[in-house]
């Protein structure tokens, strides 16, 4: 797993599809959703913070890029 596009497959793999037109928001909701299904234990350990740290170095780039505007 190396960038969001992966994150949102493995969400799908369990019939999760995130849009809502905001990326900002998009990425936090990912975010929730990982949280549950860790806590439900459908993923790994590794496997989360993997995912958790690509969303988070995205969302980082994101908020970057809309103070540059």
């Amino acid at each position: 797993m190396q960038t969001v596009y992966d994150v949102r497959q493995l969400l799908k793999k369990f019939g999760t599809f995130i849009y809502v037109g905001d990326r900002i928001a998009d990425l936090e909701l990912m975010e929730m959703e990982l949280a549950e299904l860790y806590q439900m234990q459908f993923i790994q350990p590794k496997e989360y913070k993997l995912a958790l740290l690509i969303l988070k170095k995205e969302k980082s780039r994101v908020k970057q890029e809309r103070g540059a505007e």
